[in-house]
Parts: C-alpha cells; structure tokens; sequence
C-alpha cells in the first residue's frame, strides 16, 4: 500500500497508481492521508487531493470512503473554507448523478431493472442461486447488475451529504438543494421506500436540531433565510408525496409544515398557503373526510380571494362552487349520536387536531364536535358571501338539498342539476397553486345525499311505502343500495325506518314509544301548515313578508350600525389583550430571572446548611461515645458493690479476672435475681387461687337464699297489680256505656248542624280554591321568571367556581409537589449523614485496631491475630527494652491488688513510672481473645454488645437507651 510523504507528491502518485490500474491502492492511501493529522496542515492542495478522492469513490463506487473522507473535510474547513466544502459536496453530487445517468442510458429496459423494493438491501437469494445453476447471464440479470448498483450509490450519496450539511447554517442551501434533487430522484424512479425513508432522516434532522439548539454552528429557524429554505423543504416533500400517491406519508408532511410553522410562530407566504391547502384538499378526499374536505376548500378559497390580485370571475366562481359542493357531500348526521364516550373524546382530540391543520383557531374549552359540522360549514359559507360567487345549478341544488320540502320529486329534479354539474371544470388559469377543478368528482357524494334527504322527507310524510315505489323515486341507486344506504342513516339516528321484504314494504317511523311520537306533533302540523298556505298562496306571503321588511328597515339599519360599532370595539379589546400579553411575557420572564437568581441562593444556603448539620452530626456522635464510655464504666462499678452487699466470695482475684469475666458474672447474678423472683410470683399465685375459691364457695348457698326470697316477693306484687288493672278497667267500660246512652238522643240534630256547616264550609273552600289558583298561577309565573334568572346566575357562579377550584387545586398540586420533593431531599440528606458517620466510626475502628497491635507488637515482641512480626515492626528494636519497663509495673500492679480492694488498672501504677505504665493499661484483650481496645478509664470499646443489668440500676438503663438511640 502506497503512502504519502509529502503533499506535493500525493497527487502525483495517485495519478501513477491508477495509471497502472492500482484504484484500490490509490484510494486507500488518498483516505489515509485525509484522516491523518499531517492532511489538517496543507493549505494548499486541500481541494485538489479532494476532487481526486471523491473522483475514485465514485469510480469504485465505495461509499463508507466518500463518507469517511467528506467528515475530515468538513472539520477542517468548518471554520476556514467552508466554499471549498460546499464545492466539493457538489462534485460528488454531480458525478454520482451522472454515473447513474450513464448506467440508465445503457439499459435497454428501465422498468425491469429498476425492479427492486428496496434500494439498501443486499442481492436477492434467486439471484444468487440463479447465478450458480445457469452459465449465462440473460439481459434482464446483466441490466439489473449495470444499473442497480449505481442507483443504491446514487442514494448512498444523497444520504451520506444529508448527513454531513445537516447541522450547518453555513450550507443550508446546499442542504435544501440536495433534500430537493433526492425528492426529485425518488418521483422520477418511482421509489417510494426511499422517500419514505427520506422523508424520516429529514424529521429526525429537525428534531435533533431542536434537542441541541443550543450548540455552535447550529441553523437558528428564526431567521428568515432559514425558515425559507426548512418551508422550501417540506413543501417539495408534500408535493412529491402527493404525486407518488403515498397519502399517509403527504398527511405527515403537512403536520411537519404546522409543526414547523407552531415552532417559530410565523406563517410562510400566501403562496405557499395556498399549495398547502391544495393538498389538504387532496388528502382529505383521497382518506373520505368530506367534511375536513370542504374545510380546506374553505381555507383555500378565503386565501385565493383575499390575497390573488390575478383571480378572474370564472375561476373564483368554479372554486366557490367547489367550496359548496364539497360542503353538500359531507354526509348531513353526525356519526357520533351514537358513540361511547371514549370514543366522543377521541373524535374531539381528532377534530382540534384538523381544526389546527386546517388553520381554524377553536377553542379548547368548547364542545368541538358540535363546532365542526356540515350545518356551521354552510352557515358560514352564507354568512360570508361564498353564495354570490357560485354557478346558477350548484345555488339551485343548494337549495334543493337544504330548503326544499319535495318527497316525491326530489331526485327528478336533482338529476338533471347533477348532470350539468358533471360538466363543469378545468384548469384554472389565474391560480397555479390551486389543482384542477373537477366538479364531476362530489357527483357519487351528492347523489348518496340526496337519496337520504328523500328518505327523511318520505318518512316524514309516509308511514308504509312499497319497495317499487321508492326504487322509482331514486333514480341514482338500485334498491339494494339505498337499503345500504338507509342502514348507515338509521344507525346514526338520522332516519327511522324498517324494510319488509316478505311484505314488500317500508315502515317509516320510530317503532318505540308513542309519547316520542307525540311530543311535537303539534309543532310539526303548525309548520306543515305554514309550508302549504305559502304554496297555496304565494303571493300574499310575499306582499306579506315586503310589509313585514319595510316598517323594520330602520331597525335593521340602526342594528347593522351597532354591529359595526361592536366590531370596532372588538379590535379594540383585541389590541388591548395583545398588548397586554405582551407585557404578561416580559414579566414571566423577569418572574424566571428572579426564580433563578433565588433558587442559586437557596443552593449556597443549603450547602452551608449541609456542612452546619455535618459538624453537629460528628459532634453529638462523638458526645454519645464519651456517654456510653461513662455509663459502661458507672455500671460495673455498681455490680461489684451489689456482689459485696450479699457476702459472696469478691469477684477479683489478681489479674486472673477480666472486666470481660465480671460482666459475665454479673448477668449471671442478674438471671438468678430474676428466676427467685419468678418462683415467689408463682407461690403468691397459688395463695390467692385458694382463698378466692374458698370465698366462692362460702358466697354460693347466700347468693341462691336471696334469690329465692326476691322471687317470692315479685310473684306476689304482679299478682295484686293485676287484680287493680282489672277493676279499674270495669269501671271505665260502665261509665262509658252510661254517656253513650246520653248522647244517643241529640245524634240527628248533631247531622243536620254538620250537613249546614259543611255545605258553608264546601262553599267557602270553592271560593277560596278558586282564588287560590289563580294566585298560585301569577305566582308560578312570577316563580318561573325568577327561576329562569336564577338558572342563569347560578350558572354562572358555577361556572366562576368551578374555574377558581381549578386553579386552586393546581396551585395545592404544586405545594403538594413541593412539599414531597423537600421531604425526599431532606431524607437523602439524612441518610447521606447516616453512611458518613457509619464509614466514619469503622475507619475510628480501624484505627484503634491498627494502634493495639502497634503497641502490643512494642509491649510484648510477639505477633497478636495478624501477620505483622516483631522484626517487622518499626518499633520492633524498642520492644525488648519496653518489656523491660513494663514488668515492674506489672508486679506492682499484682501486689497492690492482692489486698482484697478493687482497684482499677489506671490507678495501679505509682506516679514515679507513668511512661512505663499507660500503654499497658490502655490495651487489654477480653476473655475471648478479641484485643478491643479500652479507652483511659479502663471502659470496654464502645462497639462491643454489653448486657443490660438488672435490678434497681438506672446507669443500665441509660446506658441501653442512648447506646439503641444511636
């Protein structure tokens, strides 16, 4: 493999290597030399060592190279050259390009060799196998092996120069370029898995570049320049989407484009407006939304006409026409009388999301399935003047659809309409971007509304019809399609019908309830009535509708003056709360910069917090250590004076006894204190079970005697009270019988005083019933008049209370929030403090080990649990001469002791050798061998478990309570 020493001979060279057929070794070196640092450091041949690289790439058709090479290039000449990178790029463009040209030129059958799926996947297994069983290649094999290959390059490049140009704002227009000739590769070869795939790499390239908006040399789509050419972009990738068909992948193109524009908050121009509702009106048709449909011809129409100075009358009128024809085709019932409420929540997102697409801003707060329907779309194509501007057949078929009252003669007067609408269309020639106009194509959509508005007004006029009948009556469908037809209606609760096909008949008429039936019939006659004296008589309704208009002229004069004045109020109001938005901005703001400013101090408050309750921490730690070392030590001096108050044998004898061996003890003679005290209990026990028996059965015949003498006694009183109750119930029933034979003699003047005065009375209360009701009538008015107002206020206060609640219960969400967040971090915090001083009481630990076998290793020159020698040891020269020291204190500490009196280790040794003395009685091991180390009293280590004594001892009890706190 060749290489380069020198930049002036690297051309030369390569050109020598591919003189003698050597491309690969060439290549290979160029690529070693890009990517190598020495490359960075020539100025001069930079572009031409690129041309001839990118010249061999294209040549061997290596791609990976192409790519490595054009990254090296552009890191150098991000900052210095970027003109150089830009005309190195288009090189590679152009030589690719035509590389492929020539390979296409050659094939004799385009078709079939372009006949590949994908562009990026590998040779097909019947190809390989094919090549393997048959000797010779067919021209269809040789065709596909010429041009295939340069066409997956082709590709290749595009893709490898979208890559490299996609996060620089230097080379936006070479970006937009290559994102344009790679659309036009995939419309003029038919590639839709490739645009598909370009149409993802070019989203994925402006998601990223609003993920890291924030780095260097990053495109800025607030700008101008750069807004046009992203716009550019994806309104070539609509329109190529919409040629080749693929409607799901033009539908994410026009969400990309209001994505797009939401994102920078700025409308591209009416031109390109005007392009994109073109091809909404394409999507939504192509999907069958005819409503979504009809909207973006409204759109499209409100555009041309207020922004085309070019716009002749015919082609506004034949896009007017449009307008209405796609509003009459949408179906005239809503599809979800009948839904779920999830699936009423679904439609309702779906709507505001066209709603947004179409450019129609709604609110959210309101009911927009009610808002977005056929009824508001024609209301608002009246109110706005889009009648004036259509043909004569398209107004009287607008008429016929929607005002008309003809059940037998509808559709005969339909068809001919129809058919001349069929003929009306063609390309119009004062607006390009608006598609050609084809009336024919709501033909199928306006027939299918006809038959249902024949069938709602038959079933409004007919309960029972034939079959034959109807099918002459609708001309447009068989009798099998408009039952498919009338399904759909009944299901959406737009018609009730049922057909009889044994019978051979139709019922029209909800089959239910009769008081459905009834409840407007009334109503319905009254119009119905109307309907027919205005036919029977038309010319005094219109003389009576001209004397009705013309006494009112004033009003209507004096009404439209208020409308103007509302609206100047209106925009008025409008700038105000423009205005006032953004002063609301410019505070929210500010409200962020004093947020951050605080939420820094607070940081820094925290952090010197932090360290404060650190320092405390490690000071109430060390606190509670010196404690228990106290209550340890207070503690087994009280057992030693408990042993000697009971006369025992005394507990030290010499050095024999450690303070290991009289904690043992004494729980001993704590286990012993409490199994007496148990066997006392239970012989108390045992005396109180005797006597509370004996006082039971001594108790048990008095009890029984007293029951029996009280059950004598209230035998004895129910009886007499019994005895009472019957004489007194006899006299009652004497006197009573006495005054009914009193009364027997005035029982029919006692009928005629009440015949006279219930006939005063019944006259009096018909009286009163009479005003009764007609008060309680004026006050059920007055009732009703005062409720309606009430109904209203209370609607009101509901509503203000039920936005206040909202508001509160969000701003109680965000205390609460804030509030568990505190609680978590003041939790971390504790249990960081917690791991410090655990990691910090096992190194003090550590420590005190490290220092016992030191000193031990001195005092007795031997090792002690752990490898370290005396030899070893850096005082190992000193222990000789230190066990020396150490054996008269030892002897004088054993004869002090043998006098019978406790005296602690620290207090032995005389004051004539303390030097001799301390790190003896400082290090100790315990009667298991663990070597802890004691602490200068001679109290146990404070990691060790000691029991809890017993008794009457509160040094035990503190001791216990403050060692578990920890």
């Amino acid at each position: 493999m060749a290489t380069f020493a020198k930049p002036e001979n690297a051309l030369k060279r390569a050109e020598e290597l591919i003189n003698v057929g050597q491309k690969q070794d060439a290549l290979q070196a160029l690529h070693d030399l890009i990517t190598s640092k020495r490359y960075r450091a020539w100025q001069k041949t930079h572009e031409k060592i690129m041309f001839k690289y990118i010249e061999l790439c294209v040549d061997m058709r290596r791609g990976r190279f192409a790519k490595d090479g054009l990254i090296q290039y552009r890191i150098i000449c991000q900052q210095v050259n970027v003109n150089s990178l830009e005309e190195v790029i288009k090189h590679f463009m152009d030589l690719s390009t035509k590389k492929a040209e020539l390979a296409r030129s050659q094939a004799q059958a385009l078709e079939e060799a372009l006949d590949v799926d994908d562009l990026e996947a590998d040779k097909r297994p019947e190809d390989l196998m094919l090549s393997y069983v048959s000797g010779e290649k067919g021209k269809d094999r040789s065709d596909r092996e010429l041009v295939t290959p340069w066409f997956k390059f082709l590709w290749e490049t595009y893709r490898t120069v979208l890559e490299i140009l996609r996060n620089n704002s230097k080379l936006m227009a070479l970006y937009a370029d290559t994102a344009h000739r790679a659309f036009q590769f995939c419309k003029q070869y038919k590639r839709t898995t490739e645009f598909r795939r370009l149409c993802e790499i070019i989203r994925n390239h402006l998601a990223n570049l609003n993920k890291y908006r924030d780095q260097r040399d990053r495109p800025d789509l607030t700008a101008p320049e750069s807004l046009h050419f992203y716009l550019d972009t994806r309104f070539e990738q609509l329109k190529v989407a919409t040629e080749l068909e693929l409607w799901q992948e033009a539908f994410r193109s026009v969400e990309d484009i209001y994505g797009l524009t939401s994102m920078v908050k700025k409308m591209p121009k009416s031109s390109l407006m005007a392009v994109y509702y073109a091809k909404l009106t394409e999507i939504f048709w192509i999907s069958s939304s005819h409503l979504y449909h009809a909207y973006a011809w409204f759109k499209l129409f409100q555009l041309q006409k207020s922004f085309n100075k070019n716009l002749n009358q015919k082609d506004l009128q034949l896009i007017a026409s449009s307008v209405l024809l796609a509003a009459l085709s949408a179906p005239p019932y809503d599809h979800l009388k009948s839904a779920s409420h999830l699936e009423l929540e679904h439609d309702k997102e779906r709507n505001l999301r066209m709603y947004n697409l179409i450019g129609f801003n709604i609110d959210v707060k309101l009911e927009t399935r009610e808002a977005l329907c056929r009824s508001s779309l024609l209301a608002d194509l009246v109110s706005k003047g889009v009648m004036t501007y259509v043909t004569q057949e398209v107004k009287d078929l607008y008429h016929l659809l929607e005002n008309e009252f003809l059940p037998l003669d509808l559709a005969s007067k339909v068809q001919p309409l129809l058919a001349k609408i069929a003929k009306l269309g063609g390309k119009l020639s004062s607006a390009s971007s608006v598609p050609e106009v084809q009336l024919s194509q709501y033909i199928p959509a306006l027939e299918k509304v006809a038959t249902l508005r024949l069938l709602q007004q038959v079933s409004q006029v007919y309960q029972t019809m034939k079959v034959e009948t109807l099918s002459r009556m609708v001309p447009f469908f068989d009798f099998p399609s408009v039952e498919r037809i009338s399904v759909d209606a009944v299901k959406h609760n737009f018609i009730a019908m049922k057909v009889d096909h044994m019978k051979g008949a139709i019922i029209f008429g909800d089959l239910g309830f009769e008081s459905d039936i009834l409840q407007d019939h009334l109503s319905v006659l009254a119009v119905n009535l109307n309907k027919s004296r205005s036919m029977i008589y038309p010319s005094q309704t219109k003389a009576s509708k001209l004397s009705a208009m013309l006494p009112s002229l004033a009003d209507i004069v004096d009404k439209e003056h208020k409308k103007l004045l509302a609206r100047k109020s209106i925009i008025e109001k409008r700038k105000e709360e423009q205005e006032r938005h953004l002063l609301e901005m410019e505070r929210e703001e500010e409200t962020k910069r004093l947020k951050l400013q605080k939420k820094t101090e607070e940081a820094e408050q925290k952090r010197l917090a932090t360290e404060f309750e650190e320092r405390k921490h490690q000071r109430i730690l060390r606190e509670i250590e010196e404690r228990e070392r106290e209550e340890a030590q207070a503690l087994l001096n009280d057992v030693g004076k408990r042993i000697k108050k009971k006369g025992k044998k005394p507990i030290i004898e010499g050095e024999k006894v450690t303070k290991q061996t009289l904690m043992e003890l004494a729980l001993q003679e704590q286990v012993r204190e409490r199994q007496e005290m148990e066997k006392k209990m239970q012989k108390l026990i045992k005396t109180m079970d005797h006597f509370e028996r004996a006082k039971r059965e001594e108790a048990a015949p008095l009890i029984e005697a007293a029951f029996q003498s009280r059950l004598a006694e209230e035998k004895l009183l129910h009886e007499r009270e019994q005895q009472l109750e019957v004489e007194l119930s006899r006299e009652r029933h004497d006197g009573d019988l006495k005054e009914k034979y009193r009364l027997a003699r005035v029982i029919e003047h006692k009928m005629e005083f009440q015949e006279r005065v219930v006939n005063r009375r019944q006259a009096a209360y018909n009286r009163m019933r009479t005003e009764r009701e007609e008060r309680l009538s004026q006050i059920m008015k007055a009732r009703k008049e005062e409720r309606e107002i009430k109904r209203k206020m209370l609607y009101y206060v509901k509503t203000e209370e039920e936005r206040l609640n909202r508001l509160r219960e969000e701003e109680e969400a965000r205390k609460r929030e804030e509030a568990e967040r505190r609680k978590k971090e003041e939790a971390e915090r504790r249990a960081k403090l917690d791991e410090i001083a655990e990691r910090q009481r096992k190194r003090e630990q550590e420590l005190e080990e490290r220092e016992r076998l030191r000193k031990e290793a001195i005092l007795r020159g031997t090792p002690i649990d752990g490898p370290t020698r005396p030899s070893e040891h850096p005082a190992a020269a000193a222990a000789p001469a230190a066990a020396a020291a150490a054996a008269p204190a030892a002897a004088a500490a054993a004869s002090g002791s043998a006098g019978g009196k406790y005296v602690p280790k620290f207090r032995r040794s005389g004051p004539a050798e303390p030097a001799a003395a301390s790190p003896a009685a400082s290090v100790q091991s315990d009667r298991w061998g663990s070597g802890k180390v004691a602490d200068d009293r001679g109290a146990p280590p404070s990691d060790k478990w000691r029991p809890s004594f017993g008794g009457n001892s509160g040094a035990a009890k503190s001791w216990s309570s403050s060692r578990f706190s920890r």
